[in-house]
């Protein structure tokens, strides 16, 4: 199965007594592909993702999901910065509480996907934070294994958990196919999942850099890694525009 295509061409996205966050703003993603907007805090990274999401509808301009716009096309799967399980429920019922249509069966197999098989009765509090974002990942995929955005879905994490989410999380968009945005202010973790890396800096946000990446995402050395993520640091580092 392939994943969508996005557009986005924003004219104007502001909050009020601020400049504009995003103006005259353009980016397609191609189906299938793994994007990584790398940039500053505050730079629009989550607003794009939630515009993209359909959550937010605030702006002037186009947001598209293989030609229909984004608050009208199926919801996405969405990883936030921290899991969001609700705590009464077991880790089955948080993935099936999301999406009705959502058998037992099929939440318990992403379950075992993400590799928490014995676990479908299990309690958030009763998860290690590791555990917990496998869940999450595992409900993101069951309400759309098409399109799947991911907000800093590291940053609460170790660096030992986070190469275990990122080897996961490769395993699964390998099989799947998701087009996939992904929001983070880390190099590192851009060079390990993303196909392309689109850097934005100042305020309304611009595109600074963009990146496509020739070799395999999971095949690529830590030679190779260490170079992309330097190559995204150093365009990170681009002075600031307003106005």
């Amino acid at each position: 199965m392939i994943g969508p295509e996005l557009k986005i061409d924003i004219e104007g996205k502001r909050f009020e007594l601020l400049p504009p966050l995003l103006s005259g703003f353009s980016l397609t993603v191609e189906p299938s592909s793994v994007v990584a907007l790398v940039g500053a805090s505050g730079v629009g990274k989550s607003t794009l993702l939630r515009m993209i999401g359909g959550i937010d509808t605030v702006f002037t301009g186009r947001v598209t999901v293989d030609g229909a716009p984004a608050a009208e096309a199926p919801p996405p799967g969405f990883v936030f910065q921290d899991p969001r399980l609700l705590p009464w429920l077991s880790a089955l019922d948080n993935i099936r509480v999301v999406r009705k249509d959502t058998t037992r069966g099929e939440a318990a197999e992403m379950l075992r996907r993400v590799g928490l098989a014995g676990y479908e009765d299990a309690f958030p509090h009763q998860l290690s934070g590791g555990m917990q974002r496998r869940v999450a990942i595992a409900r993101a995929f069951s309400v759309n294994s098409r399109l799947l955005l991911l907000d800093e879905p590291f940053v609460s994490l170790d660096r030992t958990l986070v190469k275990e989410v990122e080897a996961l999380l490769q395993s699964l968009l390998d099989a799947t196919r998701p087009t996939t945005v992904f929001v983070t202010h880390l190099p590192e973790d851009a060079a390990m999942l993303a196909d392309r890396a689109v850097v934005l800096a100042g305020r309304p946000a611009r595109i600074v850099a963009d990146f496509r990446f020739d070799s395999r995402r999971g095949d690529r050395s830590r030679t190779e890694l260490e170079h992309i993520a330097n190559q995204i640091a150093a365009a990170s580092l681009e002075p600031a525009s307003y106005g």
